[in-house]
């Protein structure tokens, strides 16, 4: 009996031992984190998580809060009587109620807020989810200090800082989405990701090219998709997203899969999207009545086949708007070992035609509604592919205790398609880009605690450019397209011998925590582009030279500071440097816009910008809420700008294109320019039910030699909203505005402001100053809720633009949403 007794005692210390220990994972890979800080509030014991991520926590009392602290996560809390109802598990994560806890990904190396000085945005799931954007570039309109221009509804190009395009780089898992033929003007791949794949999206504001190289000169844009992640015991999970939205009929539809097992898992998810055709806005308190409005289209779409242009019953209603689009993910984790990790990621993007809608509605005759220009005008499926493996190490050795190395193949394959009024001539081209990648980031902390980090890494990225392009007649009976009666030469957009792009780099990252209130940052890159194109048709221009070889290298810095005069103060500074080299877009591009044709410009060189900004935090509440001022100022060099060739005797170059002639034109080096702007935003919570965020952007940019206004230089806008939550309810309320832009301050050289799309208000005049009126200022409200019926299903509806205002966003050739109201579901099984 004794030793019965005996044995039921020790069963049940060990028991006890055992529910003592916990487990800590991570919230996103479902992994055991080592060398997690656990300590109790008065800071007396102090414990670490061993390899596996298990602590015993016997030591600390039932009624003690239990802080969970690491380097990459937000400090967890908990009562440690409460971690029964966790079955003993903890799960650490990126995102904090504290402000300064949230950890950024951005900087290829997991880093608190609190210790960088740059100014950044997150947008986490929730966020996301919240915003129920209709495509990603929608999404980043959300973003403080973040404008979004489009020129056709199927679009969406993110402007910040004053720059675009080629000027800002999109990134995605790790691997840059920049090509050889991302263009200076308007780009529209933000959207070939479905924001139902996104995790989360981290932006950097500024010169960023010590970490990620060339483009990143008004700032880098991080696009993370999900991934899944392990589990003890083998689960299966699925979702389904469904949205119906009034303003263009769009449906959405998205379904995923999460497999999870102790030793790899599986996430796979496919998003499905159709939108009709957008209506504008009715009501026009900018006092042009006509403004935006569609009198006329082009019937010329999906093989059909109309002589003239057709009137339009409802010019409110922006025919050829319409499109559709599928975006697939798959991700596999597969953990080699306790130090090595492996992810798999396969994505792909492609979309039905999207018409290019400022370019169908481009008129001949300005004073004519029905001189429509262009009968065709679309760009044939946008594909991307993307297959990528990372291999995450963490050796945990002096000289390195932690890296990733990413490798990645993408394919982008594009087409633009055109005819006009009056002409049975369609001209093709098409481009194909292959791009192979490889980078490696590493880190290793100097000292024990870690408040002496070096970093280090490599990026090699080599694009193969294919460029083809053709010409068809169309053959027409009884008014329909039964065929082709004739062949003939197009020029191609890009060499059409072929060109290449490679770019190799090296760069170490130095951060250190001066004392517990200071943090400096600093860092150098080397960079060296090598660029090959070859032209062989010589039909329609004539090229110095058939062929280019051209070497450019630069080397770029960066210095940031981190104060902390208190525990709700933070002042932030940095000096940065950043650059951009000539593509294969710059230097071989022709086109046709508005009568100018953009022809080669080989001899283009690398544009440079000096930034220098600082940054002011106060935090409120517990560190729950925080005002923020951002002030900066980058001195471009050699700028890269647009502008008129000339012949010898000082006229204007005239060049043929698709049958006509133009003004020639080409990317040119400048001189100097700056561009000045601040950003004012707040972000936090009110009480318990109750938070709010807002912003203010203002932005002013000119060059120092020609003392005209630089491209892309958004008018102030802001927007402030206010959410409420309690219990299964969320509500808000979004307050959206955007000042004038003055028509003298638009950029006339380029034309990438599309300054003649703005209100006439004076078709005689000689001179785009005095005929027209620049970007009128407009201001919209909206209301949304979700109500999560249960743990599995919840409800959201928005209702935008509630005036139902007609406005167009800045250098956009289409009017934006009128009154839209939008219905999700989402469940989880």
């Amino acid at each position: 009996m004794m030793k019965n007794l005996f044995f039921v005692f020790i069963c049940l210390i060990s028991a006890i031992s055992f529910a003592q220990k916990v487990k800590v994972l991570d919230q996103e890979t479902g992994k055991g984190v080592k060398n997690v800080t656990v300590f109790n509030e008065v800071n007396t014991i102090s414990l670490s998580t061993d390899d596996n991520g298990f602590i015993d926590i016997s030591s600390i009392k039932e009624n003690e809060i239990i802080f969970f602290s690491h380097l990459s996560y937000a400090v967890y809390r908990i009562k440690k009587s409460l971690l029964v109802n966790q079955d003993f598990i903890v799960y650490l994560t990126k995102e904090s109620e504290e402000l300064d806890e949230v950890v950024i990904s951005s900087f290829k190396k997991d880093e608190k807020s609190k210790r960088i000085a740059e100014q950044i945005a997150v947008l986490s799931t929730k966020d996301i989810q919240k915003i129920s954007p209709q495509t990603s570039a929608d999404l980043l309109a959300a973003i403080p200090g973040i404008k979004v221009q489009k020129s056709q509804f199927g679009g969406g190009s993110p402007v910040i800082r004053g720059m675009e395009s080629n000027r800002v780089l999109l990134v995605v898992d790790g691997v840059r989405m920049n090509n050889a033929i991302y263009r200076k003007g308007h780009l529209q791949n933000s959207i070939t990701l479905s924001p139902n794949l996104l995790d989360k999206t981290e932006v950097i504001f500024g010169p960023s090219s010590v970490i990620y190289g060339s483009d990143a000169l008004g700032g880098v844009i991080h696009y993370y998709t999900k991934t899944p992640k392990l589990s003890e015991e083998t689960t299966v999970k699925s979702e389904l997203f469904s949205r119906f939205s009034t303003v263009n009929q769009e449906v959405t539809t998205s379904v995923s899969a999460e497999v999870s097992f102790n030793n790899w898992a599986s996430f796979t998810s496919i998003s499905y999207s159709d939108f009709g055709d957008l209506r504008a806005g009715e009501n026009r308190n900018h006092g042009f009545s006509d403004w935006g409005k569609v009198f006329y289209y082009s019937e010329n779409v999906n093989g059909n086949y109309a002589e003239n242009p057709t009137l339009n019953s409802d010019p409110n209603l922006l025919r050829n708007t319409g499109y559709n689009q599928t975006d697939f993910l798959q991700k596999f984790y597969v953990p080699l070992s306790k130090n090595t990790d492996l992810k798999i990621n396969l994505q792909y993007s492609t979309s039905s035609d999207i018409q290019r809608f400022d370019r169908l509605n481009e008129l001949k005759d300005v004073t004519d509604t029905s001189s429509l220009k262009f009968a065709e005008w679309y760009y044939g499926p946008q594909k991307r592919f993307l297959l990528s493996t990372q291999l995450l190490i963490n050796p945990d050795k002096n000289w390195l205790e932690s890296g990733t190395i990413t490798t990645a193949y993408q394919n982008i394959q594009e087409s633009r398609i055109q005819r006009k009024f009056g002409n049975l001539d369609r001209s093709y081209r098409e481009e194909t880009v292959n791009i192979f990648s490889v980078n490696g980031d590493f880190s290793v902390p100097i000292t024990e605690d870690k408040t002496r980090i070096l970093s280090y890494g490599f990026e090699v990225a080599y694009n193969d450019v294919g460029s083809n392009s053709y010409g068809k007649t169309l053959d027409i009976s009884n008014h329909e397209i039964v065929g082709f009666s004739n062949d003939f030469k197009v020029q191609s957009r890009y060499p059409d011998g072929g060109s290449s792009f490679l770019t190799s780099a090296v760069y170490v990252d130095y951060r250190q925590d001066l004392s517990p209130k200071s943090t400096l940052n600093t860092g150098i890159r080397f960079t060296n582009t090598h660029k090959n194109a070859t032209w062989i048709d010589e039909t329609f221009l004539d090229f110095e030279s058939l062929t280019l070889s051209k070497n450019n290298s630069a080397v770029t810095a960066t210095l940031g500071y981190v104060y902390k005069p208190t525990r709700n103060w933070q002042l932030n500074s940095v000096l940065s440097s950043g650059f951009r080299s000539p593509n294969i877009d710059d230097i071989g591009r022709v086109r046709e816009k508005s009568g100018n044709v953009t022809i080669p410009n080989i001899m283009v060189d690398p544009e440079f910008a000096y930034n220098a900004e600082i940054g002011i935090l106060k935090y409120f509440n517990k560190r729950k809420f925080r005002l923020g001022a951002n002030m900066y100022y980058t001195l471009l060099d050699n700028y890269i700008q647009r502008d008129f060739v000339y012949n010898t005797d000082g006229s204007i170059k005239q060049v043929e294109f698709d049958g006509e002639f133009g003004n020639a034109v080409n990317n040119q080096n400048k001189g100097n320019a700056y561009i000045f702007g601040y950003t004012l935003n707040y972000l936090g919570k009110i009480s318990k039910t109750i938070n709010t965020a807002g912003f203010i952007t203002y932005t002013k940019g000119r060059t120092y030699d020609t003392k005209e206004p630089l491209s892309s230089i958004p008018p102030l806008f802001g927007q402030f909203e206010v959410n409420y939550a309690k219990d299964k309810i969320e509500l808000g309320a979004v307050f959206r505005f955007n000042n004038k832009k003055d028509i003298t301050d638009f950029n006339f050289t380029e034309g990438i402001d599309n300054h003649d799309l703005t209100p006439i208000v004076d078709a005689n005049a000689t001179d785009d100053v005095n005929k027209f009126y620049g970007t009128p200022s407009w201001m919209t409200f909206g209301v949304n809720g979700s109500y999560n019926v249960n743990k599995n299903l919840s409800l959201q509806a928005r209702l935008d633009n509630i005036l139902d205002e007609h406005y167009i966003e800045f250098a956009s050739g289409v009017s934006s949403p009128g009154r839209n109201l939008s219905v999700s579901l989402m469940a989880n099984f």
